[in-house]
């Protein structure tokens, strides 16, 4: 399987890459997407996913830096060009922190779709044809409504580490996105998030580690989580959700591989 979203970049992982990377391989976990934060960090996603075969990345400007600028478009543009970029992102609104102020946090989601979009209408469907990984938390009222007015395919979002409640999980299937989860549903506190994993369609569904943060269970409370963890969190999605392994394996690497464009088994498309 793949480890489909989690941070290289950031100093957990320093001068450790090729070492979680064989350790994941060990474990099952075949690759990696590393996604991009800021303008800046994007170029450091795209040197490590140049640099190993099995990892990818995204280019974005996730909500929480979005007082981080200058962002700088061109930048965010160029990396997303790249073959070893696989989707945009990650984007979106976090209502949970008060820092950065939502009006800020409007304006760099209103920028930065703009920037896809006309990616699109000047390079064709390629612009357009990289998935975009969403992050949403406690905003998805306010979110949802702005990617439905978007000119985007829905089933092109993903909305990922998912620990909204069922309600919140119906009004992002009703939209027509994925949902990837993290170690968090393995959580025993975690009954909501819990309950909205066993309501997802299996076409639908994916599996993450947001590394370095957010250690599944039995390791909950560890730094930094490592994306071999990933397979600690789909053996017990496939449990939670009363599926026999073998075919909810195959089924998250089918979404993996349809979604993102790349091969989840070893080989890189």
């Amino acid at each position: 399987m793949i480890d489909t979203h989690c941070h290289l970049t950031f100093p957990d992982f320093e001068g450790r890459v090729r070492d979680e990377l064989d350790e994941a391989h060990a474990h099952g976990v075949t690759g990696c997407i590393t996604i991009s934060t800021t303008s800046v960090d994007c170029q450091e996603a795209l040197a490590i996913a140049r640099s190993h075969d099995r990892v990818w990345c995204s280019s974005g400007v996730h909500p929480l830096y979005s007082d981080k600028g200058p962002h700088i478009w061109d930048v965010i543009r160029a990396v997303a060009r790249d073959p070893k970029c696989v989707a945009w992102g990650e984007l979106g609104l976090d209502n949970h922190y008060p820092e950065p102020a939502r009006s800020i946090q409007d304006v760099v989601l209103a920028e930065q779709l703009s920037v896809i979009e006309n990616e699109r209408s000047e390079s064709g469907e390629s612009g357009l044809g990289k998935p975009i990984v969403i992050h949403c938390r406690q905003a998805f009222a306010d979110l949802i409504p702005v990617l439905s007015a978007s000119s985007f395919d829905p089933s092109r979002f993903v909305f990922h580490c998912f620990t909204g409640n069922a309600d919140e999980v119906r009004m992002v299937l009703d939209f027509g996105a994925s949902i990837s989860f993290t170690g968090v549903v393995t959580y025993k506190n975690a009954k909501e998030v819990q309950e909205a994993a066993r309501i997802v369609p299996i076409d639908r569904i994916m599996v993450e580690t947001d590394a370095p943060f957010l250690s599944p269970m039995p390791k909950r409370g560890e730094r930094p989580c490592r994306p071999w963890m990933t397979s600690l969190t789909a053996r017990f999605l496939a449990e939670l959700r009363g599926e026999d392994w073998d075919a909810f394996h195959q089924a998250i690497n089918d979404n993996t591989e349809r979604f993102f464009g790349i091969d989840a088994h070893g080989v890189g498309v």
